[in-house]
């Protein structure tokens, strides 16, 4: 059984994020021909507790984390970037924490044509924690939350082949 975390970074708990998150989990994990064992940490639900380095919840989440075989990180774009949850929790994570992780990064962004940046982002950020990040990338606009299933299933497609190809190197 391959573990899957899905890291959900939006400022609300239980957003319409982490729904299309999980939900790409799901369908990649399909298209990848795996069988999933998928975690959902919601940072939001987190709250302050991610300041708090002694909280079990925290605690557990970056467990979690660290034991991921696939790490989806979802976020909105706010101020051109990844949230300030994302990065709270990210920074409780050692160096090369995440070496063993093969990690997705999928950004919500408010218009298509800028928002490669953030992506780009997140990349570089889980690269730096050692994970090896898959190619592409989901990149969804705000308008496709609310229908985002065709979008994530291309995706998906398109993502499967690189999923496996990091599959077979990693073990």
């Amino acid at each position: 059984m391959t573990r899957f975390t899905v890291l959900v970074a939006a400022t609300e708990a239980r957003s319409s994020v982490r729904t299309a998150a999980v939900h790409a989990a799901d369908t990649v994990a399909a298209h990848t021909g795996v069988a999933a064992d998928t975690t959902v940490i919601d940072l939001a639900e987190l709250g302050p507790a991610l300041l708090d380095a002694t909280n079990d919840d925290l605690t557990a989440a970056l467990a979690a984390t660290a034991e991921a075989d696939v790490l989806l990180v979802a976020t909105p774009q706010v101020h051109g970037s990844y949230t300030g949850l994302l990065k709270v929790f990210l920074d409780r994570v050692p160096e090369l924490g995440l070496a063993h992780a093969i990690a997705l990064p999928i950004a919500v962004v408010d218009d298509l044509r800028n928002g490669r940046n953030i992506e780009d982002d997140l990349r570089v950020l889980l690269s730096d924690l050692g994970a090896w990040v898959a190619e592409p990338g989901l990149l969804l606009s705000r308008h496709e939350l609310a229908e985002p299933l065709s979008v994530i299933d291309v995706w998906a497609q398109i993502a499967a082949p690189a999923l496996r190809q990091a599959f077979a190197v990693a073990v």
